[in-house]
């Protein structure tokens, strides 16, 4: 009887070769993928010129708190609830300017909520599922003021 006995098989140069366009090929392919998502979701531009819009910051801050508006901001199922209260605590009823309701990593589901007097808030239905929302604010007050504020939500 004769034992079939094999010959182990050899590394060589071409297996190396192999091994590491595969590997660094996975890494380089996850790379461009995670930076094109990155990239492709990215809501854009805050300020068009950051410089020139810090110029004015410190100055638009302070007319800001000068109003002492405290503002408090719910969302609970869909109903997005926005009470402004003075100073002396009387509800204030700001002129709208710009309302953007949405994600803070997407502009996909932005959304302009319609905004309705209650006559102590300003309420609005909103298309919301569970999870991290922003809602992007810029109100004017009786006497020109503009207030602006990034309110983070969470829908419950």
């Amino acid at each position: 009887m004769t034992a079939n006995v094999q010959k182990p098989r050899e590394f060589t140069g071409k297996h190396m070769l192999a091994l590491f366009v595969g590997g660094f090929g996975i890494i380089i392919t996850v790379n461009f993928g995670m930076a094109y998502m990155a990239i492709s979701t990215f809501p854009g531009v805050e300020a068009r010129s950051p410089y020139v819009a810090s110029q004015t910051f410190e100055v638009n801050r302070a007319a800001q708190d000068a109003l002492g508006w405290d503002v408090v901001t719910t969302l609970d199922d869909g109903l997005l609830t926005l009470s402004i209260k003075d100073e002396a605590g009387l509800p204030v009823q700001p002129k709208i300017l710009k309302a953007i309701f949405g994600r803070a990593t997407h502009t996909g589901e932005d959304h302009t909520p319609d905004f309705t007097w209650t006559g102590t808030a300003l309420t609005a239905m909103v298309p919301s599922r569970d999870g991290y929302w922003n809602l992007r604010l810029e109100l004017e007050a009786d006497d020109g003021t503009i207030f602006r504020r990034r309110i983070q939500l969470r829908d419950t």
